[in-house]
């Protein structure tokens, strides 16, 4: 179901002939083939011509030939150029290093690097802890992938992953003013990706773990968990589990039930499946079933690998067996992190009253949110252009904000829950069945989640 959106944004420079209506013709025939017009500029104006700048939302590559077409067979007008205007937020990349201290004379430079320097390099060999507050680390968070699990696109390698990281980078200090880095491993061997990680380790305060493919992706959080003396935290499961856990809460409130009553049905069993069902577990739901591409996780099934076997010793108290459209029915909750189009209202009309569907494949959800609409009761997607995104933004910054302000050592599930409350809390009076979850760009979201995370660590810390 794709759909014109600012992540397929075009600008389309075209030469038009004077005419009092030619502003028209060229929004007429950008309208006329599906694009969304967002912008149209004069940037050069002539007795005989005008030169225009126009931008439009667009669908695919193929929508953009369509569009350009139209522009091009107007009597008079010529297509001189197509950016792709995500294309060109990238050119050069989305990161750069400045410097927080002045370099203005040779005592800045003293004091910044040699001779100056030495002193406080002793001063961390002589107490390593000093490192939190003599440099970089306090602040500072790898973020790691092998490029094995990339978005939807699956195992492009780490070059390609690079842009995903950049934007990771840049969204935890636009949202937390952490200091982020992208770190993309040429190897897919889980030993090797624990050594190197450990071994890049003192330079940072946490370490978050994106886009690696499961189960691989299991082992490596927990391994390097146990090695490490700072946060390790898997976005893909861990951030995603927040948002969706704080995003039930209220959807719950919405139709008057509560979790220990309800049956919940898990669509995919991978890394952001099982954090979700590990999570949810933690508030004693009256079930749930997981179902992969294989059905319904459950004890008799063959060929299960070591989380399946958790999933299946740890859900599904029937022991039922079937596919994902048996697991439906009478189901309270669906949460589908799986495939696209596995269902239709028709099954939505199976579920208990009052269901709630949160269909997060993306880009193309498990069900069409306009046919889940149709019976249930709250419907949330992981795309920004329909209600109710279910997005990780929501969660990470701030948890990494939390831990960083707090010199966590490791995290754990009462941090977990501590940042979904805080992000369910911050929606407050404004719930209802459109609005579960707060905006990304709600300025209250990552300092909440930050001070919950911040005082459960530290609270753990104490117990310890």
């Amino acid at each position: 179901m794709p759909v014109p959106g600012p992540g397929y944004s075009i600008t389309v420079r075209v030469e038009a002939p004077p005419s009092a209506s030619s502003a028209g013709d060229l929004t007429t025939a950008v309208g006329r083939v599906g694009g969304v017009l967002t912008a149209f500029d004069v940037v050069e104006s002539k007795p005989d011509s005008i030169v225009v700048d126009i931008t439009a939302n667009v669908s695919n590559a193929d929508h953009v030939d369509d569009v350009t077409k139209e522009l091009d067979s107007l009597p008079g007008v010529r297509v001189r150029k197509v950016s792709d205007r995500t294309f060109l937020m990238h050119l050069g990349g989305k990161l750069s290093v400045t410097p927080k201290v002045q370099l203005r004379n040779r005592d800045d430079l003293s004091r910044a690097y040699t001779p100056g320097v030495a002193r406080v390099c002793q001063a961390i060999a002589a107490n390593p802890a000093d490192a939190r507050r003599l440099t970089i680390k306090r602040n500072t968070v790898a973020v790691v992938t092998d490029g094995s699990a990339v978005l939807g696109l699956g195992n492009i390698g780490p070059a390609a992953a690079l842009p995903v990281m950049e934007g990771k980078a840049a969204l935890f200090k636009k949202f937390a003013d952490v200091d982020a880095w992208p770190v993309c491993l040429d190897t897919q061997d889980t030993d090797e990706i624990i050594r190197i990680v450990k071994a890049l380790a003192p330079v940072y305060a946490g370490i978050n773990l994106e886009d690696i493919a499961a189960p691989r992706c299991f082992e490596i959080e927990k391994r390097l968990r146990e090695q490490l003396d700072i946060p390790v935290f898997h976005d893909d499961q861990h951030g995603t589990a927040i948002v969706v856990v704080a995003a039930l809460r209220n959807a719950l409130r919405v139709v008057g039930k509560n979790i220990e009553d309800c049956k919940i049905v898990v669509s995919g069993a991978g890394a952001a499946g099982s954090a979700i069902m590990r999570l949810l577990l933690r508030k004693n739901p009256g079930d749930i079933v997981a179902a992969d591409i294989d059905g319904i996780v459950h004890k008799g099934r063959p060929d299960l690998d070591e989380n399946l076997r958790w999933l299946a010793e740890n859900t599904n108290k029937d022991n039922m067996s079937g596919t994902l459209h048996d697991a439906l029915v009478g189901a309270d909750v669906f949460i589908g992190v799986s495939a696209p189009n596995l269902f239709g209202a028709e099954q939505v009309a199976t579920m208990a009253k009052d269901a709630i569907v949160f269909a997060l494949a993306n880009p193309d959800p498990e069900i069409d949110p306009l046919e889940a609409q149709k019976y249930a009761a709250v419907v949330a997607t992981g795309r920004s252009d329909y209600p109710n995104q279910i997005n990780n933004v929501l969660a990470f910054p701030g948890v990494f904000r939390g831990l960083l302000d707090a010199q966590a050592n490791n995290i754990d599930d009462d941090m977990l829950l501590a940042a979904a409350n805080a992000i369910a809390d911050v929606v407050d009076d404004r719930l209802n069945a459109s609005y579960i979850v707060p905006s990304v760009f709600d300025s209250a979201v990552a300092p909440a989640v930050a001070e919950a995370v911040k005082t459960a660590a530290r609270k753990a810390a104490a117990t310890a």
